[in-house]
């Protein structure tokens, strides 16, 4: 019998998978989809995100990020990351960087879903593999969560996500976050020729309208689009707990308030780390706890943020309040480092 099962193989389930490894664990991996999966995703790993790759052993190359910008209209404000910096990274490169290391490490890929699970006192058993544990991070819409009653309905109007690269020199290395009242729009630069622009909002209108909304960056955009759209949401996902018996939900799985700060990689490598270390140190009933913990500063500040955003009379004030108190920003960014 294995000691985890994980469920998932996006960069939450391949980190627990790794994590597991180096405590001399047994993991296996179940999967659906072929390495590497890309996925709508703003492609800026923070700071905290990239510590915990280079200590997983896990080597990724990418466009080196010296912080975060805010912009709207002639408003603008900036924070540099202290220490090390982030990364801008291809989606497709991150999970091929992540499913190597864990290859390397002999945890076993295995084609096909999850399914049904079913638990005894000390034994899980999903996808035909009886394990110790179950790791669930299969996602955003997580099948394990809802199979198992752990998610809270959902606002009927949550957020969505919709991403695109263009052929482009990046102009910054900032992560740049454009405002309008309409939502805003993610600058990432993941190459030295490639571009992505993540958009977020309330409304599922096109990449295109949305785009539309933000003409000064449409004005940097001169080389053709390199990718298709790849969309995301509902975005705000509210879970019970992370526990229930012998299932522990990492990642998106766990609950996802909203993309705003851009530390959905981080928290997923976090998250995943915090269930493992629970494991083997032999007290799992730890994990909730350490979840709130990690990700209590995110869900303050992105919550916040969030909030503001969301009122048309505070909207447009965030980055000329922003820009008129730099060191509240600059603590505000170094907090979600």
């Amino acid at each position: 019998m294995i000691d985890v099962l994980v469920g998932g193989g996006g960069p939450a389930g391949l980190a627990a998978a790794i994590h597991a490894a180096l405590a001399g664990l047994e993991a296996v991996v179940v999967e659906p989809r072929t390495a590497p999966v890309d996925k709508a995703c703003g492609e800026g790993v923070m700071p905290g995100g990239v510590a915990a790759l280079r200590g997983l052993g896990v080597e990724v190359t990418g466009r080196a990020l010296r912080g975060i910008r805010y912009l709207d209209g002639d408003a603008r404000a900036e924070a540099t990351f202290r220490g090390l910096g982030g990364l801008g990274i291809r989606r497709t490169a991150l999970h091929s960087a992540l499913h190597e290391r864990a290859l390397g490490l002999g945890v076993r890929m295995l084609p096909g879903k999850v399914g049904e699970v079913h638990q005894s006192a000390d034994t899980v058993t999903a996808a035909g593999i009886t394990a110790r544990w179950l790791i669930a991070a299969d996602g955003l819409h997580s099948p394990v969560r809802r199979s198992l009653g752990l998610e809270l309905p959902g606002r009927p109007h949550g957020r969505y996500g919709l991403r695109r690269h263009y052929r482009a020199e990046p102009w910054t290395d900032f992560v740049e976050v454009h405002w309008s009242r309409h939502g805003e729009a993610y600058v990432t630069p993941v190459g030295d020729d490639l571009v992505g622009v993540a958009v977020l909002s309330d409304s599922r209108r096109g990449y295109d309208d949305h785009l539309a909304g933000f003409p000064a960056l449409t004005a940097s955009l001169r080389g053709p689009a390199a990718t298709e759209v790849r969309g995301a949401g509902p975005l705000l996902q509210r879970v019970r707990r992370r526990i229930a018996g012998r299932v522990l939900l990492v990642g998106d799985a766990a609950g996802y308030l909203d993309a705003l700060t851009g530390e959905g990689i981080a928290l997923a490598l976090a998250s995943a780390g915090a269930a493992v270390h629970c494991l083997a140190a032999g007290r799992p009933g730890a994990y909730e706890g350490a979840w709130v913990r990690l990700t209590r500063r995110h869900r303050l500040l992105t919550g916040a943020l969030l909030a503001a955003s969301r009122r048309p009379g505070t909207a447009r004030l965030i980055v000329p309040a922003a820009s008129r108190m730099p060191l509240l920003f600059s603590a505000a960014v170094h907090a979600l480092q």
